[in-house]
């Protein structure tokens, strides 16, 4: 919470358009909007899975496991992963790829219910993974950027010392790529995305440890 009135603190201060930090849905729609020449709807870095269509498997990455490592912006590129590398082929549900992310959060369990709502809204719902399940859809996150925004030293100054030592904040920008098959042709979608991961690391904890998200496409600049 004393994350969040921080960044909440800068953005009143600097006037710019980022928003309160809080609950939205994650990216809702499909990889059905544009049909794609040459993907073959199979993509991801990590593990593999199978699935019942038509009999065959279909590769797609398992659920991550976080690193050990005092550098933030290592620990949340994999973050980033965790939340958005899955596929809906593979029988894992949205919440099994965001567990560890949850598994590896603020040891101290205060920001932990918050934590909870920032991944749920980076989540498809259940009815919205049904749909993208139906149309074997595979996400990937291809980060092009990871670095502690510019506002978060004014960030920190408007927390006045309450933020625990070691605490920071990474902004990550990338490209969200969805392959899946429509009507039985492959088809893929590509969009923009940026959020903020907060964190704390050493010296108030030996490796890093999440604390809260920003809302998605709404990062701390």
């Amino acid at each position: 919470m004393i994350v969040m009135l921080a960044v909440v603190g800068v953005v009143v201060l600097a006037t710019i358009g980022v928003g309160v930090y809080g609950l939205v849905r994650g990216p809702g729609h499909t990889a059905t909007s544009r049909p794609a020449s040459t993907e073959t709807g199979t993509q991801g870095s990590t593990g593999t899975g199978s699935s019942g269509g038509s009999g065959g498997t279909v590769a797609g990455p398992a659920p991550a496991m976080l690193p050990k490592t005092d550098n933030p912006v290592t620990y949340a590129r994999a973050v980033a992963g965790a939340l958005f590398d899955w596929s809906t082929t593979t029988g894992y549900a949205p919440s099994d790829y965001s567990a560890p992310v949850l598994a590896d959060a603020d040891p101290s369990g205060e920001e932990i219910a918050g934590l909870i709502g920032d991944v749920a809204s980076y989540e498809p719902t259940t009815a919205e993974w049904t749909q993208l399940a139906t149309m074997k859809v595979i996400e990937h996150l291809t980060i092009t950027s990871a670095k502690v925004p510019s506002l978060w030293p004014e960030a920190l100054a408007q927390a006045r010392g309450q933020l625990r030592a070691g605490t920071t904040a990474i902004t990550i920008t990338g490209t969200l790529h969805r392959t899946g098959v429509w009507y039985g042709q492959p088809a893929s979608t590509t969009d923009p995305v940026s959020f903020t991961i907060f964190e704390a690391c050493s010296p108030s904890w030996p490796d890093c440890h999440t604390l809260r998200l920003s809302q998605l496409n709404d990062p701390l600049g």
